[in-house]
């Protein structure tokens, strides 16, 4: 009987309650549910799923969070024991990183254990497909399907990989090197004690260039520092204070926990919010003669819907979560996909988001313009007829009964901070409409329990009434 078909009559136990993939992947909180036995278990039905789809080879990496190489080990021996050839990473990598590893080396899937963004004491499984690209919706439902298997046991073989110069090599491939070797001024980079730490400095070195790259918390730390590992204003609070001595063009680039989001920091220490950074790439990746569809998810700026139609590209909004993302770019013809969270795909790369390359394409984008980012989105600005001012609101709830009662609350749309609400849409949450001048988002956070209030206007404090009176709104 060969492993496939013995796998149909494995002995099944009941499914562990809670284990729930969510917008990317399945999180828990380590030595809660996220647990040897448990990730064990979530190996077993991924190897299940790689096996009946003929699958023989998969690539596993970690990031730096606690006892992350410990539970990636765990994956591996279990997906080893289900007779697959195994590729383990000989130490932290970067989610982007793995990604590439799985294309490189040619495996049938991938498996990153990371809880990206969140706090320190999660930790996640995430799942990618042999495109490289995070797994599809509909491969999801086919591993949770076979969540309950009992993981099979074994001394198998286990291999390590480096792929770190090939990556490299990848990067440089994708980037005009002349001009970033034009570049001779500074540049810092923030990993947040994430796995990012040291990436960026390796590629300058790499690619020979003369820029100078300062790092700030380069020493992979499973506290991160004491902030949440996700590059938005309230975590930025020590680069920003650094920028605050510095002048144009010089900036920072963030990264989260896993480095496949990216935020930013302009001189003078103001954020560059992943909006802003999604509309600089789109104009940049169009100005060197790229073009095709624009991907965004549904909390996403109004501001690329309108330089999308200016530059005569197709939009596409898809619901939260850059597995929908994925969904397009497997499709073809994808110029750029984001979404709110600094997650970015871009053309000629894997269909997945890569906060190391969108920092060099930044910078690129700086060199070839001879302006900072903060001019070039001033000139996007100026050139849709779009003024853009926006924030996001974190509501820790207890539970998700109380986070479903908050969403109740909503559903009848009511004039807030002085905007009367033109229409709603529930995409993904539910989303008030003010006509032309913004919105306001309220939804329930797919990877912890969070309620996540978006709002985009045309000034600043138009947004920070909105949050304030949408946060009383829904009772807290």
């Amino acid at each position: 009987m060969d492993m496939a078909n013995e796998l149909a009559s494995n002995y099944k136990i009941p499914p562990m309650a809670g284990i729930k993939f969510g917008t990317d992947g399945w999180r828990a909180i380590i030595g809660d549910q996220f647990t040897f036995d448990n990730v064990a278990s979530v190996a077993q039905a991924y190897a299940e799923y790689l096996l009946l789809q003929q699958g023989k080879k998969v690539v596993v990496g970690y990031d730096t969070r606690f006892m992350a190489g410990r539970f990636a080990r765990r994956a591996a021996e279990v997906l080893a024991a289900n007779g697959l050839e195994v590729h383990l990473a000989k130490s932290f990598v970067p989610t982007p990183v793995l990604s590439f590893a799985v294309t490189h080396l040619q495996a049938d899937g991938g498996v990153m254990i990371t809880a990206s963004h969140n706090p320190a004491e999660y930790l996640g499984f995430k799942i990618k497909g042999r495109y490289g690209g995070a797994a599809t919706p509909a491969m999801i439902a086919e591993v949770e399907h076979r969540l309950g298997a009992r993981p099979r046991w074994g001394e198998a073989p286990i291999h390590s990989f480096d792929v770190r110069k090939a990556y490299y090599d990848f990067l440089t491939s994708q980037l005009d090197i002349e001009a970033l070797k034009a570049y001779d001024g500074v540049i810092y980079h923030d990993s947040l004690g994430g796995a990012g730490a040291g990436w960026l400095a390796g590629f300058v070195k790499h690619a020979g260039l003369e820029l100078e790259l300062r790092e700030l918390h380069a020493v992979p730390d499973p506290m991160f520092y004491g902030v949440h590992p996700e590059p938005i204003p309230q975590n930025q609070f020590a680069i920003m204070t650094v920028l605050r001595a510095e002048e144009d063009p010089t900036f920072a680039v963030v990264n989260d926990g896993d480095a496949d989001r990216i935020g930013a920091v302009l001189a003078g220490g103001g954020n560059f919010n992943s909006h802003q950074i999604f509309a600089v790439l789109l104009n940049h990746l169009h100005s060197k003669g790229l073009t095709g569809r624009v991907v965004k998810t549904f909390s996403t700026s109004r501001i690329v819907d309108k330089l999308a139609q200016k530059l005569g590209l197709e939009l596409v909004v898809t619901p939260i979560g850059f597995k929908y993302i994925t969904d397009e770019m497997l499709k073809g013809g994808v110029l750029i996909g984001g979404e709110e969270s600094g997650g970015i795909g871009v053309a000629g790369h894997l269909p997945e988001r890569d906060g190391l390359l969108n920092a060099l394409l930044l910078l690129e984008s700086v060199v070839r313009t001879g302006k900072s980012l903060g001019q070039q989105f001033a000139e996007i600005e100026a050139e849709v007829g779009f003024k853009h001012a926006y924030d996001r609101m974190d509501l820790q709830l207890p539970s998700m009964e109380h986070i479903q009662a908050a969403m109740a609350r909503v559903q009848n749309p009511q004039t807030i901070a002085g905007l009367e609400v033109s229409g709603t849409e529930n995409l993904d949450g539910i989303k008030w409409i003010f006509g032309e001048t913004g919105w306001l988002l309220f939804r329930a956070s797919g990877t912890e329990p969070v309620l996540r209030i978006y709002c985009e206007a045309q000034a600043e404090k138009t947004v920070k009434s909105a949050l304030a009176e949408a946060k009383k709104l829904v009772g807290v």
